[in-house]
């Protein structure tokens, strides 16, 4: 096949599976009984995923999807609220899976979880027929992720450096930050288009997402789906799904995408409704199978093709600050990274409260040189050695001269710390990043020579460096004069 044939063949593939999503038959059914979230129908023989549409009393309509079975009726759940559905109301098939259309002009647009926009800008134009419950690619279809991708956040472009196609989970607890930190990555971001996925959202945060944190200029290259917290649990995970396959189509286009999608835990949360609601059995901590199976099927459609790729970045609310949840634990597992936000730096002023000794990225040594890598993996172990003396050192205990390494992580403390703080209307760019990483890197080795220096004088004659103290003051920059000199 020719590459001139290849867009006529991926259009060809979607046309073939529209078709499958039709049903050719009407099917008609009747309620029978409806309990809390699920509704029973008789008649109604129709595969798991079909749409509906539940014709009540005085003209009324409703849309509802079928979850599962029970003997020889079948279960279903209404994608809006079930008020007026009544015993005996007429229920009829409408799509053998859940479909909807994708175009360019989704760019700027803010759409629901079934496509329809909301943003009072008109209708979408027809396009391209595409399922929603689509598969991730499969893993010998996939290319090798050797290109980096620029967050504009210099605490992961820096240390833990991400590449395109990769999957990355931001965990974090309410009021770190979150929100701050997609916006800037959605906004500054070297892929040619963002994905956001706002699922279960407050609707005041809606509204403030898109005018405060991502702007007119952040929008014009952002298509956005929204599902909030009084949507439909179906609706909800069903918005999760349309944001993947928005991003699908752009990436066939053969774009770089970014899927930011918030939050993984409310998506798990609406899940978990709907697997009690078709009778599964609570397993861990309450979640049924379901939610687990849920999980890998929405992060697994992020990769990279020959055609394009998209990388996913997928927010995890955490409870309680507990990171040992079975939701993050389960999305620990299937990413290839993670970003974990801290309550401590948050609460001390310090943003993005990022903490590079739990964040990692597992595809760093692949998108970032050996020599970019190496000054990461010295700008965590001096952190990391700060870390050890820190509570020795408020309490006045830490007696400098004993260990080079301690102190200079005391004097490179502030150093350090002004290169992760960064203010989210000041973006860098990649190349900018590596670049004041390698600054700090230089400006660290000038000041360990200082400090091995001081250390090999004699006892009497050894001092530290005017103005450096056990405590780090000014980052040690009289060591760095004398270095200097």
């Amino acid at each position: 096949m020719t590459s001139s044939t290849l867009p006529f063949a991926a259009d060809f593939a979607q046309m073939h599976r529209a078709i499958d999503a039709v049903m050719p038959l009407r099917i008609v059914g009747q309620v029978t009984a409806a309990s809390g979230l699920s509704i029973e129908a008789a008649g109604l023989s129709l595969p798991v995923g079909s749409l509906c549409r539940i014709d009540s009393f005085g003209g009324r309509q409703s849309l509802a999807e079928v979850i599962g079975f029970n003997g020889d009726r079948t279960l279903l759940m209404s994608l809006s609220a079930t008020g007026g559905v009544a015993r005996g109301d007429r229920v009829e098939n409408l799509a053998a899976g859940p479909l909807m259309r994708c175009c360019e002009q989704l760019l700027g647009r803010v759409i629901d979880g079934m496509g329809r926009p909301i943003d009072g800008k008109g209708p979408l134009p027809m396009g391209q027929w595409r399922r929603v419950d689509g598969r991730g690619v499969a893993c010998l279809d996939r290319t090798s992720i050797d290109k980096p991708i620029a967050t504009s956040v210099r605490a992961i472009d820096a240390i833990s450096t991400c590449g395109m196609g990769q999957r990355m989970g931001i965990f974090s607890g309410p009021g770190v930050g979150k929100s701050t930190l997609l916006s800037q990555i959605a906004k500054h971001t070297s892929a040619d288009v963002s994905v956001v996925a706002l699922i279960g959202e407050r609707g005041r945060e809606v509204v403030e997402f898109i005018q405060h944190n991502l702007g007119e200029a952040g929008m014009k290259r952002c298509a956005m789906v929204v599902s909030t917290s009084d949507d439909a649990p179906l609706l909800r995970v069903r918005a999760a799904r349309v944001a993947c396959t928005v991003a699908e189509f752009f990436r066939d286009r053969g774009l770089n995408v970014l899927l930011l999608m918030d939050s993984l835990t409310r998506l798990c949360h609406a899940q978990r409704q709907i697997g009690l609601a078709a009778r599964e059995p609570p397993a861990t901590k309450g979640f049924p199978p379901s939610v687990f199976a849920l999980l890998p099927e929405i992060m697994e459609r992020a990769g990279r093709t020959a055609t394009g790729s998209i990388t996913g970045f997928y927010t995890v609310l955490v409870e309680g600050d507990d990171f040992n949840e079975p939701i993050p634990d389960a999305v620990k597992g299937i990413s290839d990274g993670h970003v974990w936000l801290s309550r401590p730096l948050a609460n001390r002023g310090h943003f993005p409260a990022i903490d590079i000794l739990q964040s990692i990225s597992r595809v760093r040594g692949s998108v970032a040189t050996a020599e970019q890598v190496k000054q990461a993996l010295r700008v965590m172990s001096l952190h990391a050695a700060w870390r050890d003396i820190e509570d020795l050192v408020s309490i006045g205990a830490y007696v400098p001269g004993i260990n080079v390494e301690h102190d200079l992580a005391c004097q490179a403390r502030s150093r350090i710390e002004m290169f992760l703080r960064q203010d989210s209307r000041s973006p860098t760019t990649l190349e900018q990043a590596f670049v004041q990483l390698g600054e700090l890197t230089v400006w660290i080795d000038q000041l360990e020579k200082v400090i091995r220096s001081q250390a090999a004088k004699p006892v009497g004659s050894a001092r530290a460096p005017d103005g450096a103290q056990a405590g780090g003051n000014a980052a040690g920059r009289p060591a760095v004069k004398a270095a200097a000199r």
